[in-house]
C-alpha cells in the first residue's frame, strides 16, 4: 500500500473499497492485525506523544479519517484518493463479518452503550456472531478475562472505543495476547451506532464539515475542535522544515 507521510505519521493513500478488501485479507489470515484511523486530533497527539507515533507508523494500515487529514494531503502534494471514515468503515467491517459469520468483539464506550450499538446494527443489517462485549470501565482482573474471551471465542474483528491516544496503547500493549484478528480503535462510534449520537448529514460530510455538526451538537468540544485549525499551522511548519 502506498502511504504518505504527514507530520511523521504515515497515512495509508487508500479508497473505502480497498480498506475493506485490505481488512477482509488480514483477517483471513492467522496473524495480528492493527488499523488505526487518522484525523487531524490523532496527528496532533501524536507530534507530542512519540509512543503514539511509534504505534501508528507500526500499524497494518492507517486510514484517512477526517478532512484535516486530506487537507493535509493536498497541501503536501501527496493527495489521497478519498476519506475513510472509521464508522464507515467498521460499518462496512461488520456487514462482512455478517455475511462471513466471523466472531466480533466490542470493547469500550460507557456501560450498556456497546451493546445498544451490537443490537441496533443487527435490527437493521443483520445478524453478527458476538465474541464478547465490554464496556470501556474495567479492572486489571476484568481485563484478563476480556482478553481470554477475545482469543478464546476467536474474534476475527475486535472494535476498541476508548478515545486517541488510550485506545491505540491499549491495543499495542496487548497485540501478543489477542490472537489473530483484526484490531481497530473506533473513538465514539459506539455512541453514533447506538443511536446516542447523530450523524452530520451527507452534505455536510461530503463538504468535508462534519466537525462543524459535531461541534453544534456538542458545544463541550469547541476545545478540541482547535486541533484543526491548530493542525493546519503544524503542517504548514512542518512543512517548511521538510525543504
Amino acid at each position: 500500500m502506498i502511504s504518505h507521510n504527514i507530520m511523521d505519521v504515515h497515512v495509508h493513500a487508500v479508497t473505502m473499497e480497498e480498506a475493506v478488501r485490505n481488512c477482509i485479507l488480514m483477517a483471513e489470515d492467522a496473524n495480528f492485525h492493527m488499523i488505526a484511523t487518522a484525523n487531524a486530533e490523532m496527528l496532533m497527539i501524536a507530534g507530542r506523544d512519540s509512543m503514539l507515533c511509534s504505534i501508528l507508523n507500526q500499524a497494518d494500515m492507517v486510514v484517512p479519517d477526517g478532512a484535516g487529514v486530506l487537507w493535509a494531503g493536498e497541501k503536501l502534494h501527496c493527495p489521497f484518493p478519498e476519506r475513510v471514515p472509521g464508522i464507515d468503515l467498521m460499518g462496512n467491517l461488520l456487514q462482512e463479518a455478517s455475511a462471513r459469520e466471523w466472531p466480533v468483539y466490542f470493547l469500550g464506550g460507557a456501560p450498556g452503550v456497546a451493546r445498544e450499538a451490537a443490537d441496533r446494527f443487527e435490527k437493521t443489517k443483520g445478524p453478527l456472531v458476538i465474541a464478547g462485549i465490554h464496556d470501556g470501565y474495567f479492572t486489571a482482573e476484568e481485563e484478563r478475562d476480556i482478553l481470554d474471551q477475545i482469543r478464546e471465542n476467536g474474534s476475527r474483528l475486535l472494535f476498541v472505543g476508548m478515545g486517541v491516544p488510550k485506545q491505540e496503547k491499549w491495543i499495542s500493549l496487548h497485540a501478543s495476547e489477542i490472537g489473530p484478528c483484526v484490531a481497530m480503535g473506533i473513538g465514539g462510534a459506539f455512541d453514533v451506532m447506538a443511536g446516542r449520537l447523530k450523524r452530520a448529514p451527507a452534505w455536510m460530510r461530503n463538504h468535508r464539515m462534519e466537525w462543524a455538526y459535531r461541534l453544534y451538537l456538542q458545544p463541550s468540544r469547541v476545545g478540541r475542535m482547535l486541533a484543526l485549525p491548530l493542525f493546519m499551522n503544524a503542517v504548514r511548519r512542518w512543512k517548511s522544515q521538510q525543504t
